[in-house]
């Protein structure tokens, strides 16, 4: 498995105390297991608070993401499940589907959502996916951190502005104030 083009996985500037939902499908339960324990084991030493919640498959992720996103009470929700092909189409069905409401989830909330979901061709590849030398919960919990450090940082910068702009008006105002009525 190569990893080639990818960076080490590492959150920079990292926003301690970021409240994580993580949601996990019961659905290949031996690797979604895994990849919560990768997931914990990160936002712990990033000084993050999880909170874990499960449901029957991955198909269920993005509605429970949803859900919990819309809550307001975390900064990055990380939904965790295992898709492996088998001998129908339900598998690319369930993958494409699943995939693309993360996406939209995603890019419409304002929490961080990564895509936590495997999709393998057999056990074997997603037993490699969810070790503890590669572990794709870990780093879809990495990915949630970094945004939500990027939101917190984007957030200072624009109290930081706001802030600016609202002195700069003040001062603005005294001046014109200390004129006389009169007076141009």
């Amino acid at each position: 498995m190569s990893t080639a083009g990818k960076t080490a996985a590492r959150v920079q500037n990292p926003y301690r105390g970021a409240r994580v939902a993580i949601v996990r499908a019961r659905w290949n339960d031996e690797i979604t297991r895994a990849l919560a324990q990768g997931a914990i084991q990160v936002a712990l030493a990033e000084g993050a608070k999880v909170e874990e919640f499960e449901v029957a498959g991955s198909f269920e992720l993005p509605p429970a993401a949803a859900m919990l996103a819309r809550s307001g009470r975390f900064d990055a929700v990380v939904p965790l499940g295992c898709l492996i092909r088998g001998e129908t189409a339900h598998f690319d069905v369930l993958a494409h589907a699943v995939a693309r409401s993360l996406a939209e989830l995603a890019t419409s909330l304002p929490v961080a959502i990564p895509l936590g979901l495997l999709t393998c061709e057999n056990i074997d590849q997603a037993r490699a996916r969810s070790s503890p030398d590669h572990n794709v919960g870990a780093e879809a919990m990495e990915a949630a951190l970094e945004l939500v450090s990027l939101r917190h940082a984007m957030a200072s910068s624009s109290a930081r502005a706001s802030r600016s702009a609202s002195t700069a008006r003040s001062r603005s105002t005294r001046v014109k104030r200390r004129r006389s009525p009169g007076s141009r």
